[in-house]
């Protein structure tokens, strides 16, 4: 009797805990959901993570500007084949920014590869403000130096056909940005 009073006992916590962690992986879930940007671009839409655990100031200052719409309309003014693209300065030279302060460094262990989310950046770590790019292929040499903040989790294919240049004789733009509901 003692071994069945045991058993029911394990098996109750046993219950709860994977109960817990349902509930758990749920709530994640619907915090991820929360952190999905969606560019669309003229030939469909992009879907990005956005990495709060990685760079939180960084996230907060992108779902800042969505809520601004300031990405709306914006080209892609530096774009190298098998690197990277780089978009959100609204003056469309790569010398401009939003109008909040530069945000401090929050660089981490991710590694850059396909479909990754960094910002740009002057000389300074310091000095990311609203630009951001995406990477074409794998670009380990900027690891550990640039903030990674997210990463393209459906329709690269649609960042791969970004028109290239510096700047592109015709640069593609993100015809709206916005935060998935």
């Amino acid at each position: 009797m003692r071994y069945l009073t045991s058993l029911g006992v394990f098996l109750a916590l046993l219950v709860a805990l994977v109960g817990h962690g349902v509930s758990a992986q749920a709530a994640d879930h619907a915090d991820h959901k929360e952190s999905i940007m969606l560019v669309e671009l003229k030939t469909g839409t992009v879907k990005i993570a956005l990495r709060e655990d990685l760079a939180p100031g960084h996230v907060e200052r992108i779902k800042t500007l969505i809520s601004e719409k300031f990405y709306d309309g914006i080209v892609f003014h530096r774009v190298i084949d098998g690197f990277m693209a780089q978009t959100g300065d609204p003056t469309g030279t790569g010398m401009g920014g939003s109008d909040y302060p530069d945000l401090r460094a929050e660089f981490s262990s991710e590694p850059f590869r396909r479909g990754t989310l960094g910002m740009a950046r002057s000389q300074h770590p310091d000095s990311a403000n609203s630009q951001f790019f995406i990477c074409f292929d794998d670009a380990s040499f900027l690891n550990g130096q640039y903030t990674v903040f997210g990463e393209v989790v459906e329709g690269m294919e649609h960042v791969d056909a970004i028109a290239k240049g510096e700047p592109p004789a015709t640069p593609d733009k993100m015809i709206s940005v916005r935060l998935e509901d």
